[in-house]
Order: C-alpha cells, then structure tokens, then sequence
C-alpha cells in the first residue's frame, strides 16, 4: 500500500510517499482502508519533535510509529475475530494519537479505541477533521469547568481548535468572546460567537468584559497579559507551553493561591468523546471549518501550509477515492 513514512524527526521533507506493507488487524482490531485524513498540530509535533517531550510518546532517538496521521474517515474492510461492534463495508471516522496511521490506505484500530461510524449525510472528507481541533476543545472546557452563563474568552477562535472550542462553549451556555484577524470576523461570528474581536483594529486586552475561562488556542498570548482580564477565580489555559515553559510553573504554583490560576490539562480521547462529537455534528451544533485538501502525494506542501501559520481551521488529505 502507499503511505508517508518518516523514519527520522525534521522538517515536512522526512515525510516521504512510498511503498509499505499492509497491515493486518489482530483479534480485536478492525482494518480500514482509509479515504480521508488531515496534517494538524498533533502530525506536526509529532513529525518535527520540536518539544523534545513529544519524544516521550513518540519515540526518543526515531519515531516507533513511521505513519503519521492522526485523524483519519474511511471503510471497514476486514475485522478481527473478537470484534462485535463493526462488521465489514461500515463506514467509520476517528482518531489515533497512539500508533496513527491515516497517512496511508489502509490502517488499524481496536474497535475500542477512538472510532465510530460516520455521522449521517457526511463524507469521508467532512468527517476526517472532525476530532482532532473538538477533542483538544473539549479536554479544556472540561478542565475548566465551564458552565452555562460563564463569559469565555477564545484567543485564536478560527484554528481547528478555536473554531472548535467557540461552537463547542456555545453548546456549555457560555457567552462567547473570540479574537481574530479582519479577515475571518464573519466566519467567527457564523460559528455562533456572542462578541467578536478584530484584533487587527483593537487591543482584545482593552475589553471591558471579566471572563471565568480564557483559552488560548494558538499558544501566542500569556497569562501575564490575559490576568486583568479574568474574574477573581478566573482560569487560563493555553494550548503551548509558553515563553521558557511558564505555563507549566504556572499550573504548579498558581492553583496553590486560591486565586486567577493557569490549568495544563493533559489532552484524551475516548470513544464515548468520539460518539459525542458525532451527535453534535449530526444535530447541527458542530462542523468541522475545512480549509484545503490536499493529495498523499502533496503531503509535504500540506505540512508546509500547516506550520506556515496561515491555516483557517483544518487541512484534509485526500487519500483514496
């Protein structure tokens, strides 16, 4: 089958298209043949081992798990003799952090894990992206704790995260505030924001609204600059680490105090958090924003235009037809 391979940490050019050998599922794995992936941050970290953390899961010296693709829509082609849940023909999405794969034709998954059928009406390239920047979201409303009524901040509203986490926080209750360049004002507000920041013609610092939640969905504000901002127990979060790892220091001492405090909530997934994605977009409370599609074969311009920091939501790989 073909696939990207990258056998060793770098820039979008390790990534390379070639020739692998099919998988094949265990007992209580399903094979796929995939029709639709994405290139996101999670590819991108994981490929570039910028954060030499990311080591950690991926592999220290080389990465253990050569096709990257976190994110992936496709049809069942074969299942494991334990499986009960899918049969073969069933038309599934998810995602896999783990061991990845959706960079290539065909992958496999425990039929436990992060995977579910296809939300009705939809095809294999408008459910591929829908997991990735919601999941991330999510982890973080839930850390906070948002409830309905609560004013949240979004910093970055039209990344795959932040396009997320604004149709998501509306979903909660919130009363929304995102901060975006001119360019994408409409789309923010399409995605059901209360108050749009255009920050290309306004300080979003020099609001005058107090919010219990600010997320940072692009890791390029602080929570030295966003604390005025923030109610007496106000929470930060951010989705980078921040200038020399402060957020980190922060999510240690600043809880200790009682007060405005940073969270560094470790991002999962289930399949029950997959399920739940599924019903919101089948019920119209959440869509994906789409922003290119690219072939297998264009996967090192899709990581260029990723990282390029120009992405309007989400990139999607067209792998099979």
């Amino acid at each position: 089958m073909k696939a990207v391979v990258y056998t060793k940490y770098g820039p979008p050019e390790v990534a390379q298209l070639m020739e692998v050998e099919k998988p094949k599922p265990g007992d209580n794995e399903v094979l796929l043949k995939v029709y639709a992936s994405t290139v996101n941050r999670t590819d991108a970290g994981f490929r570039s081992a910028e954060y030499f953390i990311s080591r950690f899961w991926s592999g220290l010296l080389k990465p253990k798990y050569p096709i990257l693709g976190c994110e992936f829509a496709g049809i069942i082609e074969e299942t494991g003799k334990s499986v009960t849940t899918f049969q073969k023909g069933d038309k599934v999405f998810g995602y896999n952090d783990k061991t990845c794969g959706g960079h290539g034709e065909y992958l496999t998954i425990a039929e436990n894990d992060a995977i579910t059928f296809l939300p009705k009406n939809l095809t294999f390239e408008e459910a591929a992206p829908i997991t990735e920047g919601a999941h991330y979201a999510l982890n973080n409303i839930k850390a906070a704790k948002v409830t309905g009524g609560q004013n949240v901040l979004v910093y970055g509203a039209t990344g795959a995260i932040g396009s997320a986490a604004v149709q998501l926080l509306k979903y909660f209750g919130a009363m929304v505030t995102a901060v975006c360049n001119t360019q994408h004002v409409n789309l923010v507000k399409s995605l059901g924001a209360d108050v749009v920041i255009d920050y290309q013609n306004q300080d979003f610092t020099k609001t005058a609204i107090k919010f219990d939640f600010i997320f940072d969905a692009v890791g390029k504000s602080s929570f030295g600059k966003c604390k005025p901002l923030l109610t007496q127990k106000g929470i930060y979060i951010s989705t980078e680490l921040g200038k020399n790892a402060e957020n980190l220091y922060y999510a240690l001492t600043t809880p200790v105090f009682g007060g405005k405090k940073v969270l560094f909530p470790i991002p999962t997934i289930s399949k029950e958090d997959v399920i739940f994605l599924k019903e919101l977009v089948e019920k119209g409370l959440y869509k994906p924003v789409i922003d290119r599609k690219y072939t297998l074969e264009q996967i090192t311009d899709a990581y260029q235009y990723v990282e390029s920091g120009q992405k309007t939501g989400n990139v999607v790989i067209k792998i099979s037809e």
